[in-house]
């Protein structure tokens, strides 16, 4: 398992993707389908909450995400209108419970702060989502430290290599930085441009 310790010194900044990187996505979505089968358990009796959570749960375990609304909708006869309600919680659940951090995570944060290096965010996906997600994340004291920023919105602003934007702002090189992600991410880019990356897996124990 790499630490803080075995990370080049020469690094002045550190970019971390969002999902499965700095938290278990599964976390956030397993409680906006918890959300969501209240939802319609509240708006027409059935199906029971709780049986829709298990479906959600068992088929989010064995087929990941894909067409996951279809399958519930299928198995419980939902109205495929609430595909929209689905969608929508998506994107601005209010979580019952806060996000956590991988444990070798947040450790590793802590330490580039204490050494006086900076942290970003740069992840995927829809802003608004992604946005909703860091707004209820535990970061205790980190909070204040980590400075996100959105690839979506980036690139649909003109920015054809937000990567490269945010190097701008911050007065950064590529060499400046580290990047973790997952392992099937930013590989095709990272030989193309001679990103120093690290997979995420490579931190966590439990993985």
């Amino acid at each position: 398992m790499l630490t803080y310790k075995d990370l080049d010194k020469t690094k002045k900044a550190f970019i971390f993707e969002l999902d499965d990187v700095l938290y278990p996505q599964k976390d956030y979505l397993l409680q906006v389908y918890y959300l969501f089968a209240n939802f319609l358990e509240y708006t027409e009796t059935v199906p029971p909450a709780n049986e829709l959570i298990s479906f959600f749960k068992k088929a989010y375990e064995h087929h990941g995400t894909a067409n996951i609304f279809e399958r519930a909708a299928e198995a419980f006869a939902i109205d495929l209108k609430y595909l929209e309600n689905f969608n929508r919680v998506h994107v601005n659940a209010k979580l019952p419970l806060k996000l956590l951090l991988f444990e070798e995570v947040k450790e590793l944060l802590y330490e580039i702060v204490n050494d006086n290096k900076d942290i970003f965010v740069l992840t995927k996906g829809n802003p608004l989502m992604q946005l909703n997600k860091i707004k209820q994340i535990e970061w205790g004291k980190l909070g204040q430290k980590v400075k996100a920023y959105f690839y979506d919105e980036l690139f649909l602003q003109g920015h054809e290599q937000p990567l490269t934007f945010l190097l701008q702002e911050n007065d950064l090189t590529l060499k400046d930085v580290l990047i973790f992600n997952r392992s099937n991410e930013y590989q095709k880019e990272e030989k193309e441009r001679q990103i120093d990356y690290i997979s995420i897996d490579l931190l966590l124990t439990s993985k």
